[in-house]
């Protein structure tokens, strides 16, 4: 029976079980969740994930939820996929979930819940709370310093010190790309200091295409629809303060 994959490509993590996928040859069907439209809350897929989130994966009888768990599910099930994803040396494996675990508590806080307070917020209908954004830009910036410290500081490309990137290196590369949602002037500012981080997302980039631009068309899509929003909203904002200069102020 082949694998289903219940994702919305908006969501960074379901981008990262999709490309790991596709570059390893593993035969899914692609079932949309969209979030946008609460479809996540629905009856039905609350009997395939109780979290009512996604990723989340059917494998015959067993369904398996939260990204991290199903990469290192798929990466050990499949026959075919290369060792350097998920390798067989035990302390390599240990490495790469250190960073997994420190990926949600650390980078995955600070750019998931900015990016909701800066931009997806609005969309989504919720309210936007600036302090909250300005308390998790610092959670990310601090996690993007972290990991040129402590993982890029060697000559290797990807994050356990090789050439080659392992599922950690794709989780939290996905969870960066995000970032492209932002008004270019915002994400300069966050990523913009950061050149080992953002070589190391090019090079996740060519280790994986062509499928990562193709899972990540959906965000270019929202990025320019996000932009021609903000320029529309600029050209207007503009446009009523010459009004308000050009009429007569009352005495």
């Amino acid at each position: 029976m082949e694998l289903k994959v219940y994702a919305d490509r908006m969501s960074q993590p379901s981008r990262a079980v999709i490309i790991f996928c596709k570059v390893n040859g593993i035969n899914f069907e692609e079932i949309k969740v969209d979030l946008s439209k609460r479809q996540q809350l629905s009856a039905e897929f609350k009997e395939i994930n109780p979290m009512r989130q996604v990723p989340t994966i059917v494998d015959g009888r067993f369904k398996l939820f939260e990204s991290h768990a199903i990469l290192i599910y798929l990466a050990s099930a499949f026959p075919g996929v290369a060792d350097h994803w998920y390798p067989a040396d035990v302390t390599r494996r240990a490495k790469i979930h250190s960073v997994l675990d420190w990926h949600h508590s650390n980078l995955r806080r600070g750019a998931a819940t900015f990016i909701l307070n800066t931009v997806l917020g609005a969309a989504l209908g919720l309210p936007m709370k600036p302090q909250v954004a300005a308390e998790a830009e610092k959670i990310l910036s601090s996690s993007l310093s972290k990991i040129e410290s402590i993982w890029l500081k060697g000559n290797g490309r990807f994050l356990l010190g090789g050439l080659q990137p392992s599922i950690a290196d794709l989780s939290l590369v996905c969870e960066i790309m995000q970032l492209e949602l932002l008004d270019e002037k915002d994400r300069s500012r966050v990523l913009g200091p950061h050149k080992k981080v953002q070589q190391w997302i090019e090079d996740t980039r060519n280790a994986t295409k062509p499928h990562f631009d193709e899972a990540h068309k959906i965000l270019y899509k929202a990025k320019t629809k996000f932009q021609v929003q903000r320029t529309l909203q600029a050209n207007s904002e503009r446009e009523e303060s010459s009004i308000r200069k050009a009429l007569p102020s009352k005495m």
